[in-house]
């Protein structure tokens, strides 16, 4: 998958497909999947530059964090298969949490099919509590910050 960047003022877009096991039986995008979407586009940017998982280990320490807030409201639904956009952000970026906002939308970014706020919280790997990012992952994601 090949992230392409829209004319957007802050933040990134990552194109996505629906395929069709992602739709409910009434043919439009199943409302547990737009997490998995916001999941895949943000794990794409990230992993584009070098914060990703390799052989099941972090490549960086920024790359061992959870989430722990997820909400989401729908404004239309995605109708059938094809692509989509997922337009994300910080809105900021704590000590050791990541306060993500995010619109799905059409592929063009006309329509807003559903808007919402992720927060992830880097843990330490040995003992699972917060630690804070390191400069690299805070470098990285202050070009997502929103001014």
């Amino acid at each position: 998958m090949t992230i392409v960047t829209e004319a957007v003022p802050y933040g990134d877009v990552v194109r996505m497909p629906v395929h069709f096991d992602d739709l409910d039986a009434m043919g439009v995008l199943h409302n547990a999947r737009y997490a998995v979407l916001m999941e895949r586009a943000v794990v794409l940017w990230w992993a584009e530059r070098g914060v990703s998982f390799s052989g099941g280990r972090p490549t960086t320490p920024d790359a061992f964090n959870v989430v722990r807030e997820y909400s989401i409201t729908f404004h239309r639904p995605v109708r059938g298969t094809g692509e989509i956009g997922v337009h994300f952000w910080l809105e900021s970026m704590g000590t050791t949490s990541a306060d993500y906002r995010f619109r799905v939308t059409s592929a063009d970014g006309a329509t807003v099919f559903a808007e919402g706020r992720r927060v992830n919280i880097r843990l330490d790997p040995a003992t699972m509590r917060p630690v804070p990012w390191t400069e690299h992952g805070r470098a990285i994601g202050a070009t997502l910050l929103r001014s």
